[in-house]
């Protein structure tokens, strides 16, 4: 841990649930599976907008956007892949929106049976690990995942 980050207090996580209509296996499939088809096209870090939002299905496999050319610009990583309960992600996108191999927060998805359909909660963690800008972040971040999980939530219920 660098200096800079050892002095960052911590910061609480953005933890945001919502419920949709699929049963988990269906919800875990369609978040991780067709990111694409659901993702804001506006919430894009390549230099071209994304024609696709790829999560490779299992532990260690690359978490990034395709652009229509092919062009592949890196989000993260699986960190564990474990169907239908969780997926645990690797956000290295930093504060100017870009990928940084060097940085590392979390991002938690989990799928619990609810009420004839699922609730997929969202965690992003240790958020701190941004740095100087980590609480500025965090703000913004804190207004824009119930966005993405809503969005989510459209397109899960819509395929249901």
């Amino acid at each position: 841990m660098s200096t800079a980050q050892a002095k960052i207090a911590p910061i609480a996580p953005i933890v945001h649930s919502i419920v949709v209509k699929a049963p988990p296996a269906r919800a875990f499939d369609l978040l991780t599976s067709q990111m694409g088809r659901w993702w804001p096209k506006t919430h894009s870090i390549g230099k071209a907008p994304f024609a696709d939002v790829i999560m490779e299905p299992r532990d260690g496999g690359r978490w990034f956007e395709r652009d229509a050319d092919g062009n592949e610009t890196s989000w993260g990583k699986v960190l564990a892949w474990e169907p239908p309960l969780r997926v645990l992600l690797a956000w290295q996108i930093n504060c100017d929106w870009g990928y940084d191999p060097n940085l590392l927060t979390e991002v938690e998805v989990t799928f619990v049976a609810q009420d004839g359909g699922t609730r997929v909660t969202l965690e992003h963690r240790n958020l701190e690990r941004f740095g100087r800008d980590a609480a500025a972040l965090a703000e913004k971040l804190r207004g824009g995942w119930p966005g993405v999980l809503g969005e989510f939530g459209g397109y899960a219920d819509s395929q249901s």
